[in-house]
Protein backbone atom coordinates (compact mmCIF):
# COMPACT_ATOMS: atom_id res chain seq x y z
CA UNK A 1 0.00 0.00 0.00
CA UNK A 2 2.82 2.42 0.87
CA UNK A 3 4.42 1.91 -2.55
CA UNK A 4 1.07 2.40 -4.26
CA UNK A 5 0.44 5.61 -2.32
CA UNK A 6 3.87 6.95 -3.21
CA UNK A 7 3.22 6.18 -6.88
CA UNK A 8 -0.12 7.98 -6.83
CA UNK A 9 1.48 10.97 -5.11
CA UNK A 10 4.15 11.26 -7.80
CA UNK A 11 1.56 11.01 -10.56
CA UNK A 12 -0.39 13.84 -8.91
CA UNK A 13 2.76 15.97 -8.61
CA UNK A 14 3.60 15.49 -12.29
CA UNK A 15 0.02 16.34 -13.28
CA UNK A 16 0.07 19.55 -11.22
CA UNK A 17 3.42 20.57 -12.73
CA UNK A 18 2.08 20.04 -16.23
CA UNK A 19 -1.04 22.03 -15.39
CA UNK A 20 1.13 24.86 -14.08
CA UNK A 21 3.49 25.04 -17.07
CA UNK A 22 1.05 24.42 -19.94
CA UNK A 23 -0.35 28.01 -20.05
CA UNK A 24 3.20 29.39 -20.26
CA UNK A 25 4.09 27.42 -23.39
CA UNK A 26 3.32 30.00 -26.07
CA UNK A 27 4.88 27.86 -28.82
CA UNK A 28 5.34 24.20 -29.62
CA UNK A 29 9.15 23.98 -29.29
CA UNK A 30 11.38 21.79 -31.44
CA UNK A 31 15.16 21.54 -31.95
CA UNK A 32 17.17 21.17 -35.13
CA UNK A 33 18.66 17.68 -34.69
CA UNK A 34 20.41 17.58 -38.08
CA UNK A 35 21.09 20.22 -40.73
CA UNK A 36 17.90 21.47 -42.37
CA UNK A 37 18.68 21.41 -46.08
CA UNK A 38 16.79 22.30 -49.23
CA UNK A 39 16.36 18.63 -50.12
CA UNK A 40 15.27 17.80 -46.57
CA UNK A 41 13.41 20.86 -45.23
CA UNK A 42 11.70 21.05 -41.87
CA UNK A 43 8.05 20.15 -42.47
CA UNK A 44 5.57 22.15 -40.39
CA UNK A 45 2.30 20.25 -40.26
CA UNK A 46 -0.04 23.14 -39.38
CA UNK A 47 1.18 26.68 -40.13
CA UNK A 48 -1.59 28.19 -38.01
CA UNK A 49 -0.29 26.55 -34.79
CA UNK A 50 2.50 28.48 -33.10
CA UNK A 51 5.64 26.44 -33.76
CA UNK A 52 9.15 27.44 -32.66
CA UNK A 53 12.16 25.69 -34.17
CA UNK A 54 15.40 26.25 -32.24
CA UNK A 55 18.00 26.12 -35.00
CA UNK A 56 21.59 27.06 -35.81
CA UNK A 57 23.48 28.59 -38.72
CA UNK A 58 26.88 26.99 -38.21
CA UNK A 59 28.83 27.96 -41.32
CA UNK A 60 28.99 30.83 -43.86
CA UNK A 61 27.15 28.79 -46.51
CA UNK A 62 24.54 27.33 -44.17
CA UNK A 63 20.93 27.92 -45.23
CA UNK A 64 17.98 26.37 -43.37
CA UNK A 65 14.68 25.59 -45.08
CA UNK A 66 11.19 25.24 -43.63
CA UNK A 67 8.11 24.19 -45.58
CA UNK A 68 4.34 24.06 -45.06
CA UNK A 69 1.08 23.71 -46.98
CA UNK A 70 -1.62 26.42 -47.10
CA UNK A 71 -4.90 27.27 -48.78
CA UNK A 72 -5.33 30.35 -50.97
CA UNK A 73 -6.02 33.48 -48.95
CA UNK A 74 -4.63 32.01 -45.74
CA UNK A 75 -2.74 34.47 -43.55
CA UNK A 76 0.31 33.27 -41.63
CA UNK A 77 2.62 34.88 -39.08
CA UNK A 78 6.40 34.62 -39.57
CA UNK A 79 8.80 35.58 -36.76
CA UNK A 80 12.50 35.45 -35.97
CA UNK A 81 13.91 35.72 -32.46
CA UNK A 82 17.53 35.48 -31.33
CA UNK A 83 18.49 33.79 -28.03
CA UNK A 84 20.35 36.18 -25.76
CA UNK A 85 23.51 34.09 -25.80
CA UNK A 86 26.88 35.78 -25.37
CA UNK A 87 28.19 37.13 -28.67
CA UNK A 88 24.80 37.19 -30.43
CA UNK A 89 23.92 40.81 -29.72
CA UNK A 90 24.20 41.73 -33.42
CA UNK A 91 23.31 38.37 -34.94
CA UNK A 92 20.46 38.94 -37.40
CA UNK A 93 19.66 36.35 -40.10
CA UNK A 94 17.56 37.09 -43.18
CA UNK A 95 14.41 35.20 -44.18
CA UNK A 96 12.74 34.72 -47.54
CA UNK A 97 9.29 33.27 -48.14
CA UNK A 98 9.09 31.49 -51.51
CA UNK A 99 6.17 30.00 -53.37
CA UNK A 100 3.54 30.21 -56.09
CA UNK A 101 1.83 33.53 -56.80
CA UNK A 102 4.39 35.70 -54.99
CA UNK A 103 6.19 38.54 -56.81
CA UNK A 104 9.47 37.95 -58.62
CA UNK A 105 12.42 38.06 -56.24
CA UNK A 106 16.17 37.91 -56.81
CA UNK A 107 18.02 36.08 -54.03
CA UNK A 108 21.72 35.28 -53.36
CA UNK A 109 23.15 32.35 -55.29
CA UNK A 110 23.46 30.17 -52.18
CA UNK A 111 19.65 30.09 -51.84
CA UNK A 112 17.95 27.25 -53.69
CA UNK A 113 14.87 28.87 -55.20
CA UNK A 114 11.72 27.29 -56.60
CA UNK A 115 11.69 27.42 -60.42
CA UNK A 116 9.02 29.75 -61.79
CA UNK A 117 7.94 30.93 -58.36
CA UNK A 118 8.40 34.22 -56.55
CA UNK A 119 9.06 35.29 -53.02
CA UNK A 120 9.02 37.88 -50.26
CA UNK A 121 12.26 39.04 -48.63
CA UNK A 122 12.18 39.54 -44.85
CA UNK A 123 15.42 41.25 -43.83
CA UNK A 124 16.19 42.01 -40.17
CA UNK A 125 14.86 45.37 -38.97
CA UNK A 126 17.25 48.31 -38.76
CA UNK A 127 15.93 49.63 -35.45
CA UNK A 128 17.20 48.29 -32.09
CA UNK A 129 15.69 44.96 -31.10
CA UNK A 130 13.26 44.62 -28.23
CA UNK A 131 13.68 41.92 -25.58
CA UNK A 132 11.23 39.10 -24.99
CA UNK A 133 11.24 36.96 -21.83
CA UNK A 134 9.89 33.40 -22.15
CA UNK A 135 8.54 32.32 -18.73
CA UNK A 136 8.44 28.54 -19.33
CA UNK A 137 12.16 28.19 -20.05
CA UNK A 138 13.05 31.41 -18.19
CA UNK A 139 15.15 32.59 -21.13
CA UNK A 140 15.34 35.91 -22.98
CA UNK A 141 15.42 36.74 -26.69
CA UNK A 142 15.94 39.64 -29.06
CA UNK A 143 12.97 40.07 -31.37
CA UNK A 144 13.91 40.52 -35.01
CA UNK A 145 11.54 40.07 -37.99
CA UNK A 146 7.80 39.73 -37.59
CA UNK A 147 5.58 39.69 -40.67
CA UNK A 148 2.05 38.56 -41.43
CA UNK A 149 1.68 37.37 -45.02
CA UNK A 150 -1.45 36.42 -46.95
CA UNK A 151 -0.62 33.66 -49.41
CA UNK A 152 -2.28 33.90 -52.83
CA UNK A 153 -2.58 30.24 -53.86
CA UNK A 154 -3.08 26.73 -52.56
CA UNK A 155 0.10 24.75 -52.23
CA UNK A 156 3.51 24.40 -50.69
CA UNK A 157 5.57 27.35 -49.53
CA UNK A 158 9.15 27.45 -48.30
CA UNK A 159 11.00 29.77 -45.92
CA UNK A 160 14.79 30.04 -46.26
CA UNK A 161 16.94 31.39 -43.40
CA UNK A 162 20.56 32.54 -43.84
CA UNK A 163 22.98 35.28 -42.79
CA UNK A 164 24.00 37.80 -45.44
CA UNK A 165 27.54 38.08 -44.01
CA UNK A 166 27.91 34.35 -43.33
CA UNK A 167 27.93 34.72 -39.54
CA UNK A 168 27.22 31.67 -37.38
CA UNK A 169 24.71 31.76 -34.57
CA UNK A 170 21.56 30.40 -33.02
CA UNK A 171 18.05 31.58 -33.82
CA UNK A 172 14.42 30.60 -33.31
CA UNK A 173 12.14 30.44 -36.34
CA UNK A 174 8.50 30.90 -35.36
CA UNK A 175 5.51 30.18 -37.58
CA UNK A 176 1.85 30.52 -36.64
CA UNK A 177 0.15 31.99 -33.60
CA UNK A 178 -2.54 29.56 -32.36
CA UNK A 179 -1.42 28.15 -29.01
CA UNK A 180 -1.76 24.39 -28.66
CA UNK A 181 -0.02 21.96 -26.33
CA UNK A 182 2.73 19.96 -28.04
CA UNK A 183 6.30 20.03 -29.21
CA UNK A 184 9.43 18.29 -27.95
CA UNK A 185 8.83 17.11 -24.37
CA UNK A 186 12.60 16.84 -23.78
CA UNK A 187 12.80 20.60 -24.39
CA UNK A 188 14.06 21.50 -20.86
CA UNK A 189 16.96 19.06 -21.13
CA UNK A 190 17.99 19.96 -24.69
CA UNK A 191 17.87 23.68 -23.91
CA UNK A 192 20.96 23.36 -21.70
CA UNK A 193 23.29 22.37 -24.54
CA UNK A 194 21.54 24.66 -27.04
CA UNK A 195 21.99 27.75 -24.89
CA UNK A 196 25.72 28.06 -25.62
CA UNK A 197 27.70 29.99 -28.27
CA UNK A 198 28.16 28.15 -31.58
CA UNK A 199 31.43 26.22 -31.44
CA UNK A 200 31.53 26.16 -27.64
CA UNK A 201 32.85 22.94 -26.09
CA UNK A 202 29.71 22.90 -23.95
CA UNK A 203 27.48 22.72 -27.02
CA UNK A 204 26.08 19.27 -27.51
CA UNK A 205 27.41 18.06 -24.15
CA UNK A 206 25.54 15.20 -22.57
CA UNK A 207 23.35 16.03 -19.58
CA UNK A 208 23.54 13.76 -16.53
CA UNK A 209 20.19 12.99 -14.85
CA UNK A 210 21.11 14.93 -11.71
CA UNK A 211 21.89 18.00 -13.83
CA UNK A 212 18.23 18.21 -14.84
CA UNK A 213 17.65 19.94 -11.51
CA UNK A 214 19.66 22.91 -12.78
CA UNK A 215 17.68 23.20 -16.00
CA UNK A 216 14.51 25.33 -16.16
CA UNK A 217 11.64 22.87 -16.12
CA UNK A 218 14.03 19.99 -15.40
CA UNK A 219 12.25 19.04 -12.20
CA UNK A 220 9.49 17.61 -14.37
CA UNK A 221 11.97 15.37 -16.16
CA UNK A 222 13.36 14.15 -12.83
CA UNK A 223 9.84 13.50 -11.51
CA UNK A 224 9.07 11.38 -14.56
CA UNK A 225 12.28 9.41 -14.11
CA UNK A 226 11.50 8.78 -10.44
CA UNK A 227 7.97 7.72 -11.34
CA UNK A 228 9.33 5.24 -13.89
CA UNK A 229 11.76 3.86 -11.28
CA UNK A 230 8.91 3.27 -8.84
CA UNK A 231 6.98 1.37 -11.51
CA UNK A 232 9.98 -0.88 -12.06
CA UNK A 233 10.40 -1.44 -8.32
CA UNK A 234 6.75 -2.27 -8.01
CA UNK A 235 6.95 -4.83 -10.80
CA UNK A 236 10.05 -6.34 -9.24
CA UNK A 237 8.31 -6.67 -5.88
CA UNK A 238 5.31 -8.32 -7.54
CA UNK A 239 7.55 -10.85 -9.25
CA UNK A 240 9.20 -11.75 -5.93
CA UNK A 241 5.86 -12.53 -4.29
Amino acid sequence: MKLSSAWMTLVLVVFLMLARWTPAMAHQPFFEEEDIKANNPWQIEDPTVSTAVYATLDSPADVDYFTFEVEAGQSILLQMTIPQIEGQEQFAPTMALMGSGLPALELPNLIQTLVGQGGVLLPPPSEPATTFFEPFSRTSYWERQEERVTLPRDGRYVVAVWHDSGEAGRYVFVLGEKEELGGDWTFPIKMRSYWTPVGSTAAGAKILPVECLAIPGGVLAVALVVAAAIVLLRRQKTMQL
